[in-house]
């Protein structure tokens, strides 16, 4: 078969290789029938395709295409409406034109158009909408462009050049007024905050542990108590904060496919939940660390395969910048936390550090404890992944069985005893509960219902 056949060939519609089929069929049937009149229909049916493929074949088009998408950066659930403005910049009006703008799976269904005729020079303005249901940075484009003859016979394809990106970034979610920054001031009168907001050198004491620095040793409660005791310093928030978030592919129950869908469980009274475990988990760093940020804080964020740093490559993290490095941020394959860790504690230095954390066991939180030991008060998030099991269905993955439930709520329970036996304030964290909620917990005075119930206590 020639190139020329084969090009003539393959740019046939199933509609015309159908008619071409169709009438070599009848040409057969004619000749040895010896009827002429199927002969004579057999060579139209089958001149009709070339006629058409000499048509578009001619067809000459010039295309300018502008593509505005407003807005450019969304947050998870929104919606973003996309512009396209088609210049016919030949001298000749154009034909029938199929347009298709190609989209990634994440968006949903590419959205294809019709322009009949396009008189040179003018423009014609298409519009279409996306639903941001899935984080990240989509590329939109670039456009498709089909020439078709009017009996749909024959078409010509061309690939533009343009695309535009749309960024859909984490929800963030209002923290209200609890917390351990310590708020707007709420919490309660005199409630003592684990880490103060406006740094005050809020001096409290605890009993010894085994790697406490012995120059924090506080004599006189040390005298008064007659058991040795050290200062617990409050570290300030604007001072440096670091966030450590456990990403591991291993340590969620991650959907492939999970959107805004209406069939995932959340908090009470929230529209757009979380449809896995680490998405509530991204959507928690992205609202306490843009809170933080806005409060004066140098933010710093390090995930189990390192630290996410801003354009410049070095220096803190603005909210928006925090927010553009969320966006990207997926499940890992690092099958430890040693990486993380290492990090973490090279940016914290004596900084306070909120980990959030998919599921643990006291083995992933050993290193960490042992690195991070000392009069800090830290704070530690665990999440119960079994939860989005019950919340909603896991397209493409199956939940865990009971005995895997059991498990995993026993080594969750053992990594916050040792955590909490280290000093850390400890809190869990499950489908139905919001980050607000969360993060008030992990602020509660020790002696409330509240912080009771976060550190493990018998409310």
């Amino acid at each position: 078969m020639s190139g020329a056949a084969r090009r003539a060939l393959s740019s046939l519609t199933t509609r015309g290789r159908c008619l071409v089929g169709g009438g070599g069929a009848l040409l057969l049937f004619g000749i040895v029938s010896g009827e002429q009149s199927f002969v004579q229909l057999a060579v139209f049916v089958l001149a009709l395709p070339l006629l058409s493929a000499a048509a578009v074949a001619r067809e000459r088009f010039r295309l300018t295409v502008r593509r505005t998408v407003t807005p450019p950066r969304l947050p998870r659930g929104d919606i973003a409406e996309v512009l396209l403005e088609i210049l016919n910049a030949d001298t000749r009006p154009g034909g029938l034109w199929g347009l298709t703008e190609p989209l990634p799976e994440a968006l949903g269904r590419s959205p294809r158009f019709v322009v009949d005729r396009l008189p040179a020079g003018a423009t014609a303005a298409l519009r279409y909408r996306l639903d941001g249901g899935r984080r990240g940075r989509h590329v939109l484009g670039p456009l498709r462009l089909r020439l078709m003859d009017p009996f749909g016979l024959v078409e010509r394809s061309a690939v533009g050049v343009d695309s535009a990106v749309l960024l859909v970034v984490p929800r963030v979610r209002p923290l209200g007024r609890g917390g351990p920054a310590g708020g707007q001031g709420g919490g309660g009168e005199g409630s003592r905050r684990t880490i103060s907001v406006h740094g005050e050198d809020d001096v409290s004491v605890r009993e010894y542990r085994h790697g406490d620095d012995l120059r924090k040793v506080h004599w006189r409660a040390t005298a008064r108590t007659g058991e040795l005791m050290v200062r617990l310093e409050e570290r300030p928030w604007r001072a440096q904060a670091t966030l450590l978030l456990d990403t591991r592919a291993r340590a969620h129950l991650v959907s492939p496919h999970a959107s805004t869908s209406s069939t995932i469980g959340g908090a009470a009274g929230d529209d757009c939940p979380p449809g896995d475990s680490l998405e509530w988990l991204v959507e928690a760093a992205a609202s306490i660390g843009t809170a933080l940020a806005r409060r004066g804080a140098i933010l710093r964020t390090v995930t189990d395969a390192g630290e996410l740093l801003p354009p410049s490559g070095r220096g803190r993290l603005s909210p928006d910048d925090l927010l553009d490095r969320l966006a990207g941020v997926g499940p890992s394959r690092v099958s430890s936390l040693v990486t993380g860790v290492e990090q973490l504690c090279r940016a914290a230095g004596d900084g306070p550090v909120i980990c959030l954390l998919g599921a643990v066991g006291p083995d992933d939180v050993a290193d960490l404890i042992r690195r991070r030991s000392g009069p800090t008060t830290d704070l530690a998030v665990l999440i119960d992944i079994e939860s989005w099991a019950d919340a909603g269905p896991a397209a493409g993955r199956r939940g865990p069985s009971t005995a895997a439930r059991g498990a995993l709520a026993r080594q969750r329970e053992d990594a916050a005893t040792l955590l909490r036996a280290a000093g850390w304030r400890v809190t869990e964290a499950r489908a139905d509960r919001s980050v607000a909620d969360v993060w008030a917990d992990l602020g509660a005075p020790v002696g409330s219902a509240a912080g009771r119930e976060s550190l493990g206590a018998p409310a």
